[in-house]
């Protein structure tokens, strides 16, 4: 049946007052207070989130940002869950996203915000930077018109003026203190790494060194690349450094374990809500199933560090050297919830070859589970081996029959306490933090051409051969707060400091090729 043209108005208008009559009987709450109307009748909890939302929309006295509210509900219901459940908001979830993925697109440099400017600490290696003649030390002061100087730029909005979209460009402006000049370098922007492999160097004849930081796309491919090169250099041998690798991709430990195993071999388990048992073995394409292997863990060890650990240690394939690693056997997949942000949300457990959970109990909360660390400090565990406590129904079987433990972490074969001789470790633990860089870049700023054209040796040299740098090191600590009685280790203090120059002027292997000389889980290896 046609509706002629004079009605069509009245019917529009009639139903879009059904319409709106319908909904209020459906969304008005139910007399008493209760949650339903009197068509719908009770409602899910769904239901009552999303009405309580609308409410607060549309009858709260005051002006609210529900989108922060919506926030802080999501965030408190999976803290209820367990400690690894999370939400990650559209503003994180770009950082999120590049740390994970292995590159990003930018002009390629690693810099500070020294003082009031953008100060270059070294461009990338072959990157956009470096290939437009940037160079350590060079100021950035404007990208394009943006001004970067004098100002205190959040992180966020100092990258997103330094990013783009690859092949464009951007006109940076720069000031060369050591030339006393500015000029202004087109850049083109191009995929930059961001390496999850720190290094890979020769730490005796046929022993090899791989530091693995996080477990990101491009790390199995890193490894592999480090492992070969190792192997051409007359590696039998080879130490796998997890320490304070907070994890990262399960799958990308798993390609790097089955490096290790032969063909058939467990790698590891993981079992879902619905009770189904995913088992993931070795392929026949392991580079390294023969010849010594070493992982280093400590307590900061975790995740994909704790599969990788647990694959060789219950295979009987390689030693784990350390500490108790840090006890984190959820399995989390990330999900978007459509407006940029997203859930990542425990959707399994997994279990080492021998069937071991080595997942921590959360039942006291996400603050005690995380503050774990005070009490390893308080038992003693971190500085003996027999303060780790374990119940003996947590005994598991190797490959080989050997006896290891579920219930918290990995606990190591060979036990490295946090104290090493006289205290190194804790000196070194100091020498490798951020105010040693930060001071390391101030004294090249002050006279970088007196490094100019050295080479490493030569580099080291003039570091130590006296107390110069050690006494404005020293000074450098006071005008911070910080007080450490270094005098009587100096040598070793000189010699991380002269580690560190060589870090910023040479490189990341040259840096490890150093300090791991005195790395106490590393010579408990190679003086066994």
């Amino acid at each position: 049946m046609k509706i002629k043209k004079v009605y069509l108005p009245i019917v529009l208008a009639t139903t879009l007052a059904i319409g709106l009559l319908l909904g209020s009987l459906l969304n008005y709450p139910a007399q008493g207070g209760k949650a339903g109307g009197f068509i719908t009748g009770n409602t899910s909890g769904k239901g009552k989130l999303n009405k309580l939302v609308d409410f607060i929309e549309s009858e709260y006295v005051d002006n609210v940002n529900t989108d922060s509210i919506v926030d802080i509900t999501v965030n408190s219901i999976l803290e209820k869950l367990d400690p690894h459940s999370v939400y990650i908001d559209k503003k994180e979830m770009e950082q999120v996203s590049q740390s994970m993925k292995g590159d990003f697109v930018g002009i390629g440099v690693n810099f500070y915000m020294y003082k009031d400017s953008v100060a270059v600490i070294k461009p990338v290696p072959g990157g956009p930077s470096e290939k437009a003649g940037i160079k350590a030390g060079d100021r950035i002061l404007f990208a394009d018109n943006s001004k970067l100087y004098g100002r205190k730029l959040p992180n966020d909005s100092l990258y997103r003026k330094l990013k783009g979209e690859e092949g464009s460009r951007v006109k940076l402006t720069i000031y060369r203190k050591s030339e006393k000049r500015k000029f202004k370098v087109d850049v083109t922007r191009d995929v930059v790494a961001i390496k999850s492999v720190d290094a890979s160097v020769m730490v005796a004849p046929a022993t090899g060194y791989i530091k693995i930081n996080r477990f990101a796309e491009t790390t199995a491919a890193e490894f592999r690349s480090a492992l070969d090169q190792l192997q051409k250099q007359g590696a039998n041998s080879v130490i796998i450094d997890l320490r304070d690798n907070g994890g990262g991709y399960m799958e990308q430990a798993v390609e790097i374990a089955d490096e290790f195993l032969p063909k058939g071999q467990i790698i590891v388990k993981t079992k879902n809500k619905k009770g189904r048992v995913d088992t993931t073995r070795a392929t026949a394409t392991g580079s390294f199933e023969k010849g010594n292997v070493y992982v280093l863990i400590n307590e900061n060890s975790a995740s994909a560090s704790e599969i990788l650990a647990g694959a060789l240690q219950d295979n009987d394939r390689g030693t784990i050297v350390g500490r108790r690693s840090f006890g984190k056997g959820l399995v989390q997949r990330e999900m978007p919830l459509g407006d940029g942000s997203a859930v990542r949300l425990t959707v399994a457990r997994y279990y080492t070859p021998s069937g071991r959970s080595i997942q921590r109990s959360y039942a006291d909360g996400g603050e005690e589970y995380f503050n774990d660390l005070e009490k390893r400090f308080e038992s003693g565990e971190l500085y003996a081996a027999d303060s780790i406590k374990i119940a003996d129904t947590l005994k598991y079987k190797t490959l080989k029959g050997r006896i290891v433990y579920g219930g918290g972490g990995i606990i190591p074969d060979k036990f490295v306490p946090l104290e090493g001789k006289h205290g190194d470790e804790a000196i070194a633990t100091i020498m490798q933090s951020g105010v040693v860089s930060y001071f390391v870049f101030e004294q090249l700023d002050k006279g970088r051409k007196e490094f100019s054209g050295l080479n490493q040796k030569q580099i080291e040299d003039k570091v130590t051969k006296d107390d110069l740098y050690l006494a404005a090191f020293n000074t450098y600590l006071g005008r911070s707060g910080l007080i450490f009685k270094l005098d009587k280790q100096k040598v070793l203090v000189k010699e991380y400091l002269a580690a560190e120059f060589v870090k910023q002027l040479v490189g990341e292997d040259a840096y490890y090729g150093m300090v791991l000389k005195h790395d106490t889980m590393i010579k408990s290896i190679l003086t066994k």
